[in-house]
């Protein structure tokens, strides 16, 4: 069923063949005529090509002719395509038009036998393409010269799909689910799940929503999920799971190693497991995976979702869950979603509710093929169009109960050219990968899949709104947005993906270790699972396929150094003229070879990650190039000198490439430029001077479509950049949402004029880069300003907001009232003193951080306090004196990092951080000021455990460095959400009482070096202090001199999975109530040097999978094998780790 889509592929061939570009080089090399002849010809076919691509799938004559005339339209649009290339180049060659025709002629590439030959060239183009639209008569083929524009601009309907959170239909699925994952009364080490129905029905989504499910994260310790390709390979499976496991393994990795692996990262857990679309039958295979999955804790799960029955009868454990189609009511409700306008669903006549119900019926309960026909109908007239599409269209398409790509294949043929382009080129993506959807967009434009009705349109823009368009019709699915609420991420339901495939045949493939043959007629191709060996066993064949346009990578190997040689990359480039795209990254690179610049039409080159340290001016030859990467060459020192002539460059991305020393002079004249990520300019004052190769910052005046990110470094420098700051002219960038500026630090000055002078010229350099009002995100690093530019102010649209290394600013603007500041970073700012500069009794709380999410205050070691003068008893309660209140920080604040600002003893209450607090190296003050502020909130409800409660919904407390902790409060009983509490390196921190007992959420303790922690009290307060930890699951004590023996009250901890004791010197023994440990599955013992001997009662502990003793001198000989005093109590435990230091 592959499809022959040629409609726009000739509307470009007329765009190119009416260029002046062309028509110069035509009259120049005298085929002007034949261009003219050639432009007919094409017109003649153009105007049947609709009639004969809708035809094609019924009319066997029709396909045949179709696939005659792909060849010759795709010749004939490479060779346009390079006459607009000559085209270009002449107009780069400096001199009047007399002089470019001489050197033309004398060129060695353009000499009179090159004309000769692509004279001859056109004039066979021309008869091939004329002898076929001559068969077009007999074909009886509709004349139709254009075809509907059903793009729709984004905010007409932002929310026109459903997204996994609108899931319709699947309540009761999902509980049926859960009730058997979250069974305890189950006694079988892991129980197999299968979910089985046709394709389509939701199974992965299913699958997702228990897996996401707030009681399954709660229930079980680990959770992994991989997609299942359709070849069964147990040790790709193995590399996927620990990935899953958030562990990094190399590809090379062998398979021995790999179990060892997994073994440990599933070891003493109650893990879930999903295996998502299992395909093949897997007897063998699957017997020795879940060999490797077994672990001796009961309760672990694993999903299988499959279409076939057969995998489920292999697999489970249980019987398999068969996932029903819809009924007919929940697939209404989900095609109404999908296929009406907002505010028609209310609306409708009973007219359209009766060919809605049949349509709906015609899909068979399928959720995909009702939400694939559902963006069909989306951009038809209910009134008008539904009735003749259900009976002309919907009614002839032989869907079968388990066959539903029919109905699939219809949503496809109701899309424009282009799209139809843009859908069937992602199936050189493998299934269930993660497509960043600006990569996409940039192949997509590569390819000139993307057609602007206005010059002025942005081509990433009307890309985007093609995705969109994609998506609406559900040919994308489990989407990621980005700050700004556009999608960044997202992937193709396998079905959709099978339909890609089917349409493109030949056209496009994808090779790996079982395929390493490429076919002649293949013109894009990609690589999955590569390696540098395959590559080199597929070349022969692959510089054969003189036609081809496209070499992808989609899936990046980890931790492989395989270096590719020059040759193999020369091979590629010499052969394969014809690449528009070419993917080479992580390749490890030394050089790149001159004779990428011979591939004329290339539009894509991404270099990514390879290890040259220049990059040869042979690149400029590509004055097609729109699309550039080179991120984390981190070796890269320079970029070419004659970076002027990629006249149509619209990404140059430079993430990571730290090596740069400036960028090249006439970088500016890039005018298309979108992305420009680094501009980097020159340390060397006297380079600049002497050479004059760099680029100033002057080249970024006439830039003024870059969008998205930009890292401008090594500012700074006198009277001459504050002059060049101005002329950036970034205050006219307003696509530019992300800056940061970084000046070059050459160490600290010690006159104090020259300091002066500098942070006079930092100040004006800084006035002059005003942004655009619309910035999200700015960040300033080594800027030695005393203060910020006038227009700091007036940035209210701000998110981000980093200031870092700024060590003279003494002031900061009054960003407490911009509304949409999400994230505050301030960092080694060493003059600041306030971060206000107004008095605590002019503050207005009313505008206070409306919107903030994470501050974090680093390194602020002259911090005294928030405004110049508080008036607020550091010793007191913030609601005591009856002046002034302390502004609070809104409920939206998630994180709070204090971290070495030992002076900050007053700042704005923080009662509703939700995530993290971390106080490092700073006062206990503000925190126990917060802590008490409870008379300041809203009184509504007298429970500790109130929202209004200080801390009521914190998860994660950390406390390290504070040198005037004590105790802890018995105030912390409003924490009642808290799950992880470190403290370390409190030297006055004496006890953890009264504080602990009311932490009943506590799941993880760890206490470091706490010099005067005593945590032995007396026995009733001991009880108390403990018991109500039930909870606990993990306990780490590191390097407390006074912790002689275990509390008591430890035995009330029942819940503890592991404990670790460390350099606690002092420690004699563990008692004999450790046997009240029964979930205890790791113990830890190192450098405890006083540690004689282990209870009898640790042989009862038959949950203890794992011991380790590292550095125990006195203890070690006791457990040696066969023969230690202590080798019987722990003979049982299979994970015994008994490390002797031999240093």
């Amino acid at each position: 069923m592959a499809q022959v889509i040629l409609f726009n592929v000739t509307d470009r061939i007329l765009g190119l063949q009416g260029s002046a570009c062309v028509q110069e080089v035509g009259l120049l090399w005298g085929v002007k005529r034949e261009l003219e002849k050639l432009g007919k010809t094409v017109s003649a076919i153009k105007a049947v090509l609709l009639d004969a691509e809708k035809k094609q799938n019924h009319n066997h004559q029709i396909k045949v002719w179709l696939q005659r005339l792909q060849q010759v339209v795709l010749d004939a649009d490479d060779f346009l395509d390079r006459l607009s290339y000559e085209g270009l180049r002449q107009s780069l060659m400096p001199g009047n038009n007399m002089v470019k025709q001489v050197r033309t002629f004398f060129s060695s590439s353009n000499q009179l036998a090159f004309w000769i030959k692509y004279g001859h060239k056109i004039r066979q183009l021309r008869k091939k393409l004329a002898a076929i639209a001559t068969d077009r008569i007999e074909l009886n083929l509709e004349e139709h010269y254009g075809e509907a524009r059903v793009l729709t601009r984004l905010r007409d309907h932002t929310h026109s799909f459903v997204s996994e959170k609108e899931v319709i239909g699947r309540d009761d699925d999902k509980m049926a689910i859960l009730q058997i994952l979250l069974d305890t009364n189950t006694k079988e080490n892991l129980s197999v799940i299968p979910i089985v129905g046709i394709g389509g029905l939701g199974k992965t989504t299913l699958a997702q929503m228990v897996f996401n499910d707030e009681q399954v994260q709660k229930h079980f310790d680990l959770r992994l999920w991989v997609y299942v390709s359709e070849d069964f390979d147990v040790k790709l499976l193995v590399q996927k799971i620990i990935k899953s496991s958030n562990t990094t393994v190399g590809s090379n990795t062998k398979m021995e190693q790999l179990q060892k692996i997994m073994r440990e990262r599933l070891y003493g857990k109650r893990y879930l497991f999903v295996l998502d679309n299992v395909s093949n039958e897997i007897n063998e295979k699957w017997h020795n995976l879940k060999s490797l999955l077994l672990n001796d804790v009961e309760g672990s799960k694993i999903i299988v979702t499959t279409r076939r029955k057969v995998v489920a009868r292999i697999t489970g454990t249980m019987a398999p869950y068969d996932l029903k189609i819809m009924d007919k009511e929940k697939s209404w409700t989900l095609f109404k979603k999908i296929a009406l306008q907002q505010g028609q669903e209310s609306n409708i006549s009973s007219n359209i509710l009766e060919i809605g119900m049949d349509i709906v019926e015609k899909c068979g309960g399928i959720p995909l093929a009702i939400k694939a026909i559902g963006g069909v109908l989306r951009f038809k007239n209910p009134e008008t169009e539904w009735s003749s599409f259900n009976e002309k269209e919907l009614l002839k398409i032989s869907q079968t109960e388990d066959d539903i790509l029919p109905t699939l294949k219809l949503s496809y043929d109701h899309l424009t050219s282009n799209l139809k382009h843009c859908f069937a080129y992602c199936s050189l993506f493998p299934k269930d990968y993660v497509i960043d959807v600006q990569m996409l967009v940039s192949h997509w434009m590569a390819q000139d899949f993307i057609k602007v009705s206005d010059p002025s349109e942005c081509l990433e823009d009307v890309g985007y709104e093609y995705f969109i368009e994609l998506l609406r019709r559900c040919f994308f699915e489990e989407v990621e947005t980005g700050d700004e609420g556009k999608i960044t991420k997202c992937k193709m339901h396998d079905l959709m993906h099978d339909l890609a495939k089917l349409v493109t045949q030949t056209e496009n493939d994808m090779l790996n270790e079982s395929r390493k043959t490429v076919d002649s007629k293949t013109r894009h191709v990609s690589f999955y699972a590569f390696n540098v060996t395959l590559l080199q066993e597929i070349l022969p064949s692959l510089i054969q396929a003189k036609k081809m346009r496209t070499i992808v990578r989609p899936v990046r190997q980890q931790l492989v150094h395989e270096e590719c040689d020059k040759a193999t990359c020369h091979a590629i480039a010499s052969n394969l003229k014809l690449l528009r795209t070419l993917d080479l990254h992580f390749l490890w690179m030394n050089e790149v070879p001159n004779s990428i610049g011979k591939l004329k039409h290339l539009r894509y080159l991404d270099l990514s990650e390879n290890t040259f340290e220049t990059l040869s001016n042979c690149i400029t030859e590509l004055h097609y190039l729109q699309t550039l990467k080179l991120n984390r060459c981190f070796s890269l020192r320079v970029l070419p000198k004659d970076i002027s002539k990629l006249i149509n460059l619209r990404s140059l991305e430079l993430d990571g490439c730290d090596s740069l020393i400036y960028m090249p002079h006439g970088l500016g004249e890039l005018t298309s430029l979108c992305i420009l990520s680094k501009f980097t300019l020159s340390k060397d004052i006297s380079f600049s001077t002497e050479h004059q190769s760099d680029a100033s910052l002057d080249e970024l005046m006439r830039l003024n479509n870059l969008r998205g990110k930009l890292s401008i470094e090594n500012l700074g420098g006198g009277k001459d950049a504050i002059l060049q700051s101005k002329l950036a002219h970034l205050k006219q960038k307003q696509h530019l949402r992300s800056l940061d500026l970084c000046w070059y630090f050459w160490g600290y000055i010690a006159d104090e004029t020259e300091e002066e002078a500098e942070a006079e010229d930092h100040k004006m350099q800084l006035e002059g880069l005003q942004p655009h009002p619309n910035l999200k995100h700015l960040t300033l690093s080594h800027y030695h300003g005393f203060r910020f530019p006038s227009w700091f102010h007036l940035h209210t649209n701000m998110v981000t907001l980093c200031l870092r290394s700024c060590a003279k600013c003494k002031y900061l603007p009054p960003v407490h009232q911009f509304p949409y500041l999400k994230e505050l970073i301030l960092a080694r700012l060493y003059a600041l003193e306030y971060v206000s500069n107004n008095d605590l009794s002019s503050s207005s709380p009313s505008i206070f951080f409306p919107s903030l999410e994470k501050l974090v205050l680093d390194d602020l070691c002259n911090l005294e306090g928030w405004w110049r003068r508080d008036i607020i008893d550091d010793n007191s309660s913030p609601a005591s004196g009856t002046d002034h209140m302390l502004p609070i920080f809104p409920n939206c604040l998630s994180q709070l990092i204090i971290k070495d600002c030992p002076s900050l003893t007053c700042m704005p209450l923080f009662p509703y951080v939700s995530q993290l607090v971390e106080l490092n190296g700073a006062s206990w003050i503000p925190f126990r000021q917060t802590i008490l502020s409870s008379s300041q909130l809203s009184s509504s409800s007298t429970s500790s455990s109130s929202p209004n409660s200080p801390f009521s919904k914190l998860t994660t407390l950390r406390i390290h460095k504070i040198d005037d902790l004590q105790f802890l409060p018995h105030k912390l009983k409003s924490l009642t959400s808290l799950k992880e509490l470190e403290i370390n390196n409190c030297p006055q921190l004496k006890s953890l009482y009264p504080g602990i007992q009311h932490l009943i959420s506590l799941q993880h303790l760890e206490i470091e070096n706490c010099m005067e922690l005593d945590m032995i009290i007396n026995d009733e307060d001991a009880v108390t202090m403990w018991q109500p930890l039930k909870g606990l699951l993990s306990l780490r004590f590191d390097g407390l001199p006074k912790l002689v023996d275990l509390p008591r009250g430890f035995q009330h901890l029942t819940s503890l999975q592991t404990l670790q004791i460390v350099g606690c010197d002092n420690l004699v023994s563990l008692p004999a109530w450790i046997g009240t440990f029964i979930s205890l599955q790791q113990l830890y013992l190192s450098s405890c040097q006083s540690l004689a001997s282990l209870p009898e009662e640790i042989s009862s502990l038959t949950s203890l999978k794992t011991l380790e003793i590292w550095k125990c001198d006195t203890l070690l000989p006791r457990c040696q094998m066969e023969k230690g005093e202590d080798w019987p109590k722990i003979a049982h435990i299979l994970d015994l780790r008994i490390i002797y230091d031999n240093s």
